[in-house]
């Protein structure tokens, strides 16, 4: 989590929103596998991704979502139209009319959907938003032929390897997830049980708000959100690791997501936020 994508356009930094806005190095070519034991892994496209005005983000269904539900667009908590939720915050149910570039898996813009409200939103444990649309699954299917991400609903896994697709940057990240962080903190906030990419996802600005998508599934199993940029300790756009003893550990140019896993309990019948449920976790306000 770092500057918001205009404010740091302007400082000529950007971050959380992003880091600074040049063209990434591509990533290293994975090393030959035999073909005979390797498992199926699915095609990870742009298909079901969205831009936004200062990040990036995707279409998403949880396990239990049908059709005619409204859809679901993730991003991150501090991505919000209204800027970074104060440590604490949790915003549910606000009115919005924001408007999200759909993707094809191409990358090319095929569409504009709209929010009618904001259904969750927050950046303390998590960091992530996520808005209800006006218009369906199966609108947004039969108009474009592109389906929602599914949010796997289960704990990631480490050694799994996962892409980080920008819809905002049109781009996409390759690694592994290398481990979890109990804590990381960063300035005011502090997140929970934290994705650790391996160094390969050296993701940029505007790439916040990504899904981070299990190559073998094709399901998102976290939302793209920080880094440590100059090896600072704690502070904004230098992310620290807390462990359980309160030791803290600094990984400069090592960048993070926040798992999705929890969500899809906190939803019930018609994609309604519910977070008395059983099951759900996530902060309430």
């Amino acid at each position: 989590m770092r500057k918001p994508l205009i404010a740091a356009l302007f400082a000529l930094v950007i971050a959380g929103t992003g880091a600074a806005p040049a063209v990434a190095a591509p990533a290293p070519a994975a090393p030959a596998e035999d073909t005979a034991t390797a498992p199926a892994v699915q095609a990870v496209t742009f298909a079901g991704t969205v831009s936004l005005s200062n990040c990036s983000g995707s279409v998403i269904r949880f396990p239990g979502s049908e059709d005619n539900d409204p859809a679901m667009v993730m991003s991150n908590g501090h991505c919000l139209e209204s800027g970074f939720p104060a440590a604490g915050e949790v915003i549910v149910d606000q009115a919005s009319t924001r408007t999200f570039g759909l993707l094809n898996s191409a990358g090319t813009r095929v569409a504009t959907l709209r929010a009618s409200k904001i259904a969750y939103a927050t950046m303390t444990d998590t960091d992530v938003s996520l808005y209800q649309l006006t218009t369906t699954y199966a609108q947004i299917k039969s108009s474009y032929g592109l389906s929602a991400l599914t949010l796997n609903d289960t704990h990631p896994t480490a050694g799994t390897a996962i892409t980080v697709v920008s819809g905002y940057w049109k781009r996409t990240y390759a690694c592994n997830v290398d481990g979890f962080a109990y804590r990381l903190k960063e300035g005011a906030w502090t997140w929970k049980d934290s994705v650790r990419y391996t160094s390969a996802c050296q993701t940029i600005g505007g790439t916040s708000g990504s899904p981070v998508i299990d190559n073998a599934t094709g399901k998102v199993v976290a939302v793209n959100n920080t880094g440590n940029e100059d090896g600072g300790r704690c502070t904004d756009n230098n992310p620290c690791e807390v462990d359980a003893n309160g030791t803290v550990t600094v990984r400069q140019g090592i960048n993070y997501a926040q798992e999705t896993y929890q969500i899809p309990a906190c939803f019930g019948l018609d994609n309604k936020l519910d977070l008395s449920r059983s099951g759900c976790t996530l902060p309430k306000p």
